[in-house]
């Protein structure tokens, strides 16, 4: 399936929001994951007029949709050649090799603009669909994190994977 990596607008809220509030979605993102469409709103307009200094967040669309959302995030202090991806996508997109060529993308810009050498992502250890789409951009497990995550009243596993230039 095709798809684009753009930069947010502002007109992109409504879908935004439509597409990731699914409890699909929310519980494999980290709390601090926008949850009202106030929120929503906010979330894109910060992308939106990001200077993409330090990060850089784009909307995946398909069909002219922003249907998911997926950003690189630049550390610092003695972490600052590493960087952290993150990314969700709409449920009725997954399956369809979107989100692994959208990973290889923008990994592919962020080593191109950046100083970064590391990409890294945790995706939770029950996330099986975000840790294959890890694994066929070319990210590998580097360890299971026992018990990382206290998420709903449950602590969980996490993984941490990386693609090193």
């Amino acid at each position: 399936m095709d798809f684009e990596l753009r930069k947010w607008n502002k007109s992109d809220t409504e879908n935004f929001f439509k597409y990731s509030q699914n409890p699909k979605v929310v519980e494999n993102m980290r709390d601090a994951f926008p949850s009202t469409l106030e929120d929503c709103r906010k979330t894109v307009e910060s992308f939106s007029s990001n200077e993409e200094t330090q990060q850089f967040c784009r909307a995946i669309v398909v069909n002219g949709e922003a249907v998911g959302c997926i950003a690189i995030f630049s550390k610092n202090d003695v972490y600052c050649k590493s960087a952290e991806i993150a990314y969700w996508l709409g449920e009725p997109l997954w399956g369809r090799g979107i989100m692994s060529r959208a990973i290889k993308e923008l990994c592919k810009t962020a080593f191109e603009q950046y100083d970064t050498v590391r990409i890294f992502a945790e995706p939770y250890a029950h996330n099986i669909g975000s840790r294959k789409a890890l694994e066929k951009a070319g990210f590998v497990l580097e360890g299971t994190m026992k018990k990382s995550v206290y998420k709903n009243g449950r602590l969980f596993d996490s993984c941490m994977y990386a693609l090193v230039k």
